[in-house]
């Protein structure tokens, strides 16, 4: 894992086909149409296969309280991989929409496949692009699905760590969010979101409540990791102020 990850921080896949061996793992092992059980085969291959970056079983609890706790009709996802968080969500909330943000096309197909798999696809949908691209995904997301003043529930951001605060800002900035709507960020202690966390930590109690969620990296159980849940309590629609 650790030699494949120059290649997974710029590129998002390790580089040994892991990726795509999980989706023929997938169909070949999960009874298509039960979600459930394609998120327990991403698991198996996850502890027994190869490893994989997607939130994991540990954290993915965490993840499916706080869409409970939404009651969420619309949720933003920043980073797909291959699917398994969207479906995590799809199952959590089963009347929810999911739309999320894919960087990279081979991720995207990936996790379509598998989504499809599950039986969740028409309620999952992946774009490629990414928050901070100019404005071609942004315009996309308010011009064809549906994004608009306070219209987004919950947002979970899992993808690059560098890009969690300035995503954060373009979706306060667009106004995208409601007072009350959840915003989970995992992987906040490894890699590690540190401006992330300063953040939260500075405007806790006056735009945010945080809860600091102390947990592992995926797959394993001797590595900590933090996962936040954030609710908004309005103000302005910086991250900045």
């Amino acid at each position: 894992m650790m030699f494949g990850m120059k290649r997974l921080m710029t590129e998002w896949q390790v580089g040994d086909g892991r990726e795509a061996r999980l989706a023929d793992y997938v169909v070949e092992r999960a009874r298509r149409g039960n979600a459930a059980d394609v998120i327990r085969t991403i698991d198996e291959y996850g502890y027994n296969e190869s490893f994989l970056i997607n939130v994991g079983d540990e954290k993915g609890l965490i993840l499916d309280a706080a869409v409970a706790r939404a009651n969420a009709g619309l949720i933003l996802e920043l980073g797909t991989y291959c699917g398994y968080s969207a479906l995590r969500m799809a199952v959590a909330a089963p009347t929810a929409r999911i739309v999320s943000i894919e960087f990279k096309q081979a991720n995207a197909q990936i996790a379509r496949r598998i989504l499809e798999h599950a039986g969740v696809s028409d309620r999952v949908t992946i774009v490629v692009g990414t928050l901070g691209d100019g404005g071609a995904t942004v315009q996309a997301l308010r011009n064809s699905h549906g994004f608009e003043t306070g219209s987004v529930d919950m947002a979970f951001i899992d993808h690059a760590k560098d890009a969690y605060l300035p995503d954060l800002q373009l979706i306060l900035d667009n106004g995208w969010l409601r007072h009350g709507s959840l915003v989970v960020a995992d992987n906040v202690k490894v890699p590690g979101a540190p401006e992330y966390q300063a953040y939260m930590r500075e405007k806790e109690g006056k735009f945010w409540h945080t809860v600091e969620h102390e947990t592992h990296v995926e797959y394993q159980s001797v590595i900590k990791d933090l996962v936040l849940v954030s609710e908004y309590l309005g103000g302005p629609r910086t991250a900045s102020n």
